[in-house]
């Protein structure tokens, strides 16, 4: 009797974790979507405008935001160049009359500056994307860059993730009883673990060597899936220990 309480209760609970695993498969679905659709085509978008962008003409207005490229004389007012916070807060014309601009790095220009130091800023679509001191030139964080990778590497894991809570949740409620090699501690604790190692080494790999963006969700897929497989046959023989929540 004690057992068949305890199997009734396992089956409940099964039901649940299978309804809430396909409910985050289609949050997980709708991220990969819009990473693709919106996301990565409004940074290619937006890299290849910077790319063709011009001077702005000599003797034109300046507006708080145009599409051409200005380069305005700044001074400098402060600096943070400690921890991840690194910015230096200009100072110049309206309408840039105290600008505050965020670096990934300290070199080469934001490690040696220094408050009142005179320095040339690019603005671009209402943001300074460019500091330059002399010859020395230091892209800000703001800037568009070429590294569509990253997007494609969030929208990979996004849609894999989605697989497999699909996948996952779709057995937990087909057989709520008996889920068999499906079972989060001997299965998908580890897919998702590779899943997301995968995506964001692949993803920086290709950014550092300048891989196309295709390259990740092919190779991404290519070791879930193969991952999945063998761990699959490994459980199926036994090789690996069964272990149920």
């Amino acid at each position: 009797m004690d057992a068949q309480v305890s199997s009734r209760h396992s089956a409940g609970r099964n039901r649940l974790v299978g309804t809430a695993l396909i409910m985050l498969s289609v949050l997980a679905a709708l991220t990969c979507h819009t990473s693709f659709t919106t996301w990565l085509p409004t940074d290619l978008a937006s890299y290849r405008e910077y790319e063709e962008a011009k001077p702005c003409p000599a003797h034109t207005e300046m507006l708080s935001s145009q599409d051409c490229l200005r380069e305005i004389a700044f001074t400098v007012e402060g600096t943070h160049k400690d921890g991840k916070d690194l910015r230096a807060t200009l100072l110049g014309p309206a309408p840039f009359a105290r600008t505050s601009v965020l670096f990934g790095d300290r070199g080469p220009v934001l490690g040696g500056l220094e408050d009142g130091d005179k320095v040339t800023g690019t603005v671009w679509r209402g943001v300074v994307v460019v500091v330059a001191v002399g010859h020395e030139r230091q892209t800000s964080a703001d800037a568009p860059r070429d590294e569509p990778q990253i997007a494609v590497a969030v929208g990979t894991f996004a849609g894999l993730s989605a697989a497999l809570c699909l996948m996952f949740g779709a057995v937990y409620l087909a057989r709520p009883r008996n889920t068999g090699h499906f079972t989060w501690r001997a299965y998908g604790k580890w897919l998702l673990i590779v899943t997301g190692a995968s995506c964001a080494g692949v993803g920086l790999v290709t950014v550092w060597a300048g891989l196309p963006w295709p390259v990740v969700p092919t190779v991404c897929g290519v070791i879930v899936g193969g991952t999945a497989w063998f761990l699959y046959q490994d459980l199926r023989l036994g090789r690996i220990g069964r272990e149920r929540e």
